[in-house]
């Protein structure tokens, strides 16, 4: 099938095929039908140093009409465990990796057309996204990138008229998904449980030598994976964001969050949270991501034993739980306004969270009230909790702990602690009105989103809690 190609568009690299022969298939894209422009990441654009405008020749490219030159889509086969099951069908099944972009520092993108139709590993699958999930997607990987959370990037998201079958009857859409890698923990997994050594050596060399190059061998290599997914997730905690699928095929070997689906970020604090309607006993709930995520490491640790001896398999994750508990301590800390942190002050975070947990308190609007206040305005917030006892002592005991640092707090807090916050039932009115046409509301909370800890009067919207009697949903994986 021929297709025509940009006359303005940048050239694209493809290493990934060129280098892992035999790890995917070609495939084309669908076209489709009607496309229009629903968002342009300009910021994103800039930082790439990308010539290309959201004009007629991109909408063409990336809505599966047109191809930017030097790319080479393919499907990519992998693997994984879902839900704690083995499962060797997996690979892109409604997504496309178009080719590789370098920016003006030499640093390579990888751009993946999510939506793009069927593919060889589509299994029972249309291989469409819907408007509904893309929104999803843009708005939360620009959520978690503004609070400094690793992320994919969302650079375009594409509407059209073409109906799609999920739940009910919805609309098509195209969101190209930007990241320097799309390798997941499944990619390794494939390869060792099929057997094929030489592919998990090649596709560790080719990790070591595009996005490792500071690690000199397969050990290093995973020490590197360890560490990075351990900040991962304590972020995850300490930001109040469930993923909702943590099968090993959503996880990124760049410790990147990954895969947006039944995501959703905590309103009450509820410890066992859980936002995915399919997981009926509770394997991905809040609580638990840091016990999954070392789960999923030792199930790549596994997919490498070809290559790692044992004794690097087990010290590597032996850093695991060092790593997530520094982190999370040192992001915690921040969030309170404290910056010298030790052991003695997780007592401290420990008694807050439980705090926040028994009256099932807002989770971000708790943060940012601290956050907004001098120590001494705390009192104000006395009657917000039923134990005013249990919140006066704590609050006595952080004011003290304040006190022992050399800077002020308050600023610290408040660029550690967001206004405009992602919440279900904002991104779920913003889809309502995307769905009547109207993309208003979407470039106002994606601009507060973008702008988290900054507080202006037409973003106030944004920083609302829910209403009292709403209760957030567990959502499906098609969201």
């Amino acid at each position: 099938m021929t297709r025509s190609t940009p006359d303005s568009a940048p050239a694209f690299d493809s290493r990934y095929p060129r280098e892992l022969p035999g790890t995917f298939e070609r495939v084309m894209p669908t076209a489709i039908t009607n496309p229009h422009w629903v968002c342009w990441n300009s910021a994103l654009a800039e930082q790439l140093n990308l010539p290309i405008e959201p004009d007629d020749d991109a909408l063409r490219a990336l809505s599966g009409a047109g191809l930017f030159a030097g790319t080479d889509p393919i499907a990519e086969k992998y693997a994984g465990h879902q839900f704690g099951v083995w499962n060797p069908d997996l690979g892109d099944g409604r997504g496309l990796l178009l080719g590789e972009w370098s920016d003006a520092d030499g640093r390579a993108w990888e751009f993946h057309l999510k939506g793009a139709g069927k593919t060889p590993f589509s299994r029972f699958g249309d291989g469409r996204a819907v408007l509904r999930s893309s929104i999803r997607e843009l708005l939360a990987s620009e959520a978690m990138h503004a609070l400094g959370i690793p992320t994919t990037r969302a650079l375009a998201l594409i509407g059209s008229d073409e109906p799609v079958q999920r739940e009910r009857m919805e609309s098509a859409a195209m969101l190209t998904r930007v990241t320097p890698s799309h390798i997941r923990f499944g990619h390794f997994e494939w390869f060792a449980y099929s057997n094929q050594p030489d592919q998990v050596a090649a596709l560790v060399e080719h990790c070591l030598t595009h996005h490792f190059p500071q690690c000199r061998n397969a050990a290093e290599f995973f020490n590197e994976v360890v560490e990075r997914t351990a900040r991962l997730i304590a972020h995850w905690m300490a930001y109040g964001f469930c993923h909702g699928v943590m099968n090993t095929d959503n996880m990124s070997i760049l410790g990147e969050t990954f895969d947006y689906g039944p995501y959703a970020f905590l309103d009450a604090t509820i410890p066992d949270f859980i936002c995915n309607h399919t997981d009926a006993q509770g394997r991905y709930a809040f609580h638990r991501q840091p016990e999954v995520a070392f789960w999923n490491l030792q199930c790549l640790a596994q997919a490498l034993s070809s290559q790692v001896g044992s004794a690097d398999l087990k010290a590597g994750l032996n850093r695991y739980a060092d790593v997530y508990n520094q982190h999370f301590l040192t992001l915690m800390g921040e969030r309170l306004g404290l910056t010298q942190l030790d052991e003695r002050d997780q007592e401290l975070i420990s008694d807050w969270m439980h705090l926040l947990a028994s009256e099932r308190r807002d989770y971000h609007h708790s943060f940012r009230a601290l956050a907004d206040r001098d120590p001494q305005q705390w009192t104000e917030l006395d009657d917000d909790f039923i134990d005013r006892a249990a919140f006066q002592r704590w609050r006595s005991a952080l004011a003290e702990r304040r006190l022992r640092e050399d800077r002020n707090g308050v600023p610290l807090a408040q660029s550690r602690n967001p206004v405009s916050v992602l919440r279900t039932h904002l991104a779920q009115s913003v889809i309502e009105d995307a769905k009547k046409g109207s993309y208003a509301s979407l470039k106002e909370y994606l601009s507060a989103l973008q702008s988290p800890f900054e507080r202006r009067e037409q973003w106030h919207v944004w920083s609302e809690t829910p209403p009292e009697d709403y209760q957030a949903a567990p959502l499906s994986c098609s969201s």
